[in-house]
């Protein structure tokens, strides 16, 4: 039975290959910063959380120059000069941990290695760490923690294995001065390392899982204002085509109706009802364009004030105190702004179910001839464990969105909030055209001169 050969081993050229390529990704990272010179925690909300980490290097170089320098010379035995010389290069640059770490980096962990080297021509002493001493040991920590905290995977690699192989080439150097603190620094650094990165990737996590929702936020606001607006446009088909048909009878009836119509007059209106025809057949195609999938059409005529009545009246059976104010003989209105007016107050009065059960509420309609006035106002809730929340403006329902886009299409205004009572108040004002001359006025002809 002939048996599959196991794969050829890969060439040895692509081995170094990739290893070559590895070590300058390494290198590339050990010389460039992942991130610009901005301070750590820049973005923070609060001052002092800003200032935060400007504090903490402050302390730390306080801290480690003097006891550095006082460590190379007591227990060291090096001179004030070289002492002072060597503790402000290992730990000076800890005032870059903020902003630069890596540079940061590349002054402390050459200056770690020259003191190393400096210590082996001093005597050795019984209880002496070589080759790191414990300020520099513990304060290169500090250094992993920041190199961690801002640079990639990558430049974490390539700083623990330099580090590892500095501890590795010096232990070699010294053997028998050499202690602990070779394999320590290497075991602590991978640890300090490791979580440090898993801070850091967590932050940039949260970060972006924040960015994700801002955006889906903003795609589900339009996507809701783009399906208002939809159905807005659906309603107002009705609205149009009624004027629409309302042209084409008068077109079409107009040669009936009117004795003596020359020949170009009867052309003329028999185009004018043929171009509201075809107008009507595109305001067709175009609501079939709008209408959802799985929708069927609209047969009930569009509502207006005349059904406010009955608006609220299914509102107080629902549990809902609702008052309504509507004058006598507001008649005549324009469709658009009668359906507006209607929806406005329906959307208002929904929200008021959810948000504000059993809160009074109470509605009123006004006009001064120029503008229509819809004023929709609620108390608190009364419904014990209840809470009163802003109307919604995104999600599944239209909200204040919708009462937004309508008052925009016809012109008007509109003012929402919250009251000082905990209550909530909507009013919109919706232009009305100027009212029309009185038909027999219109009509009488002007008195002639011989009538005076």
């Amino acid at each position: 039975m002939p048996t599959s050969s196991p794969p050829p081993p890969p060439p040895a050229d692509g081995l170094l290959s990739a290893a070559r390529r590895n070590l300058r990704e390494l290198a590339h990272g050990l010389s460039h910063p992942s991130h610009a010179p901005t301070p750590l925690l820049a973005d923070a909300p609060k001052r002092w959380q800003r200032l935060l980490p400007y504090t903490a290097v402050l302390a730390l170089a306080a801290i480690f120059v003097p006891v550095t320098i006082t460590v190379l010379r007591d227990q060291y035995g090096l001179g004030g000069g070289v002492a002072g010389l060597l503790a402000v290069a290992q730990t000076a640059p800890l005032l870059m941990l903020a902003h630069r770490p890596l540079q940061a980096w590349w002054i402390i962990f050459p200056a770690d290695i020259l003191g190393a080297v400096v210590l082996l021509g001093q005597p050795a002493q019984k209880y002496d760490n070589w080759p790191w001493t414990p300020p520099a040991l513990i304060g290169y920590l500090f250094l992993l923690l920041a190199l961690a905290l801002r640079e990639t995977r990558r430049t974490l690699v390539a700083v623990w294995l330099a580090t590892g192989t500095a501890s590795l080439a010096l232990y070699a150097l010294s053997p028998e001065r050499s202690n602990s603190s070779a394999l320590l620094l290497a075991i602590l650094g991978a640890v300090v390392l490791v979580i440090g990165a898993a801070v850091r990737e967590r932050g940039v996590a949260q970060r972006r899982l924040a960015e994700q929702e801002t955006i889906s936020e903003a795609e589900r606001a339009q996507r809701t204002l783009l399906e208002e607006r939809t159905r807005i446009a659906r309603e107002l088909h009705d609205v149009v085509a009624h004027h629409m048909s309302v042209i084409t009878v008068q077109a079409d009836s107009a040669p009936y109706r009117l004795d003596g119509l020359p020949d170009e007059a009867r052309a003329e209106f028999g185009s004018i009802a043929a171009s509201a025809r075809e107008s009507l057949a595109e305001m067709r195609r175009l609501l079939t364009v709008l209408r959802s999938e799985g929708t069927e059409a609209e047969r009930t005529p569009q509502p207006g004030l005349d059904r406010l009545q009955q608006l609220v009246e299914a509102t107080v059976r629902a549990g809902l105190p609702a008052e309504l104010s509507l004058p006598a003989g507001l008649t005549g209105l324009p469709q658009l702004v009668d359906l507006s007016a209607y929806r406005i107050v329906q959307e208002s009065l929904a929200n008021v179910v959810r948000h504000a059960p059993g809160a009074r509420t109470r509605v009123s309609i006004g006009s001064d001839g120029s503008y229509l006035t819809v004023l929709v106002v609620n108390d608190p809730p009364r419904h014990t464990g209840s809470s009163h929340v802003p109307l919604e403006t995104t999600g599944t329902g239209h909200g204040l969105v919708g009462m937004r886009e309508r008052v925009r299409l016809t012109g008007g205004t509109l003012d929402t909030g919250p009251l000082p009572d905990g209550g909530f108040r909507v009013a919109a004002r919706l232009p009305l055209p100027p009212a029309a001359p009185p038909a027999s006025a219109a009509a009488a002809p002007p008195p002639h001169p011989e009538d005076s």
